[in-house]
This record gives structure tokens, C-alpha cells and sequence, in this order.
């Protein structure tokens, strides 16, 4: 049992650790501490709309950015802490 503790909480650091990318859905992004703030700080739409529950694990930030004319770069770096 302790063994497999130990490789949930390793896949877990590794998951938090994965640098985020273009194709990065908004599910991850607003599991991440701070990432909701960081998308509507940039003017991302989605979080306010009422189909958000049915796409969110389907939505990549890059297609959202794509869509809305949003600068897909910022947001990554600011997502990404750089």
C-alpha cells in the first residue's frame, strides 16, 4: 500500500510540475492554484459561460485563444510563472 502512495503523490508532482502548452485544457487550467484568476485577467470568455461544464475537459488554450484574438503567448507565460 505504501508503494502505491508513493506513485499517486509522484504523479501528482509530476502532473503540477508539466510545463503548460497550447493544448493545455481549461479543466487543467483552472485546477491549477491561480489559473482561473490568470484566464479572466486576460480576458478569456469561457469562464463565464453556461456550456463550460459540458467542453471544459475538451477546450485547449490554444483553440481559446485562436477564437477570441487572445495573445495565447502572455498567457502561457504567465500561467507557466515566467
Amino acid at each position: 500500500m505504501v508503494a502505491a502512495d508513493a506513485a499517486i503523490a509522484i504523479a501528482k508532482r509530476k502532473t503540477m510540475c508539466q510545463k503548460i502548452n497550447k493544448k493545455t485544457t481549461l479543466k487543467k487550467l483552472v485546477e491549477k492554484k491561480g489559473g482561473a484568476e490568470i484566464l479572466a485577467k486576460n480576458g478569456v470568455p469561457c469562464l463565464s459561460c453556461p456550456m463550460l461544464s459540458l467542453e471544459i475537459d475538451k477546450l485547449e488554450i490554444g483553440k481559446v485563444c485562436k477564437m477570441y484574438g487572445l495573445n495565447l503567448e502572455k498567457i502561457l507565460k504567465e500561467l507557466n510563472g515566467n
